[in-house]
């Protein structure tokens, strides 16, 4: 294979990486054998050329992986899943919400709380036994639309005047407490380095390295109903738009689908694709 640039979604030109294209598809759960064939098909069918989009070869990846694997095709696609859970972030919040319940936290979304100075609407609000924290999710249908330094500077200041409160109430004397921003695309430099200054967390698609938003949700099985193959756009919104927002939900409740009237053949292909996906 010769060597070629790729032009990434920002329009920026890099130097084509197979490996990097191995690890997504071996991230996915896929095997050796099934990546080989899909490398071999892109490299057959010329999608390995100078200035082709990087979105035009993850589409024809994702079209061979459906044949092979919906589970792990469904998985390859979890990152343009997130973007599809627009165009309100409210779906992206309570899906935030549910990762950190299954990590052992009891949390609230969109609750009022008084600062010390003034009265703040948060969109995560996440407590465990050890430690409570803000969450501010920045939701973006774009991946080129990244959080920059203004994002963490601006929760920052309302998670202090949060923790001044909290500061004075009893129930909060024995626990850590911090300010968390979390986005499904990325962030910039300077918004990473601000966060570590100020003792901020941050999770974002692949940051922290080796625990980002990816690794979170594979871990606790967490999956957007948009990464379903087997469901149109237009159905994928109406079930968001009734707080349908994760495949676990279908799995643990495969009735809640019922009001879509789906005929017998499309409820038992969602159900078996849910239940693919999710299987341990």
């Amino acid at each position: 294979m010769n060597s070629f640039e790729v032009v990434k979604a920002t329009g920026e030109r890099e130097k084509f990486k197979l490996s990097k294209l191995k690890r997504s598809l071996s991230n996915a759960g896929a095997q050796p054998v099934v990546i080989n064939t899909v490398i071999n098909h892109l490299d057959e069918n010329g999608y390995f050329r100078d200035g082709i989009s990087t979105k035009k070869i993850y589409r024809e990846a994702y079209r061979v992986l459906k044949q092979s694997s919906k589970r792990v095709a469904g998985r390859y696609k979890l990152k343009e899943a997130l973007l599809e859970m627009g165009p309100s972030g409210y779906p992206f919040e309570m899906l935030i919400a549910e990762v950190f319940n299954r990590l052992g936290y009891s949390t609230q979304i969109g609750t009022v709380v008084q600062g010390h100075c003034v009265s703040h609407e948060i969109d995560v609000i996440a407590e465990s036994e050890q430690d409570v924290f803000v969450a501010e999710c920045k939701f973006h249908n774009r991946q080129t639309r990244h959080c920059n330094v203004t994002i963490p500077l601006y929760v920052q200041s309302r998670f202090e005047d949060v923790k001044h409160r909290w500061n004075s109430e009893k129930k909060y004397h024995s626990k850590t407490k911090y300010g968390y921003l979390i986005t499904n695309t990325r962030f910039t430099d300077d918004a990473i380095t601000y966060a570590e200054c100020k003792g901020m967390k941050l999770l974002s698609w692949d940051y922290p390295e080796a625990q980002g938003l990816r690794v979170l949700l594979e871990k606790t099985q967490i999956h957007p109903i948009t990464v379903l193959s087997s469901l149109t756009k237009k159905e994928k919104s109406e079930l968001l738009k009734r707080d349908i927002i994760h495949c676990q939900q279908i799995f643990d409740e495969p009735n809640i689908i019922d009001p879509f009237r789906f005929n017998h053949a499309k409820k038992s292909n969602i159900l078996s694709e849910v239940d693919s996906l999710i299987e341990s």
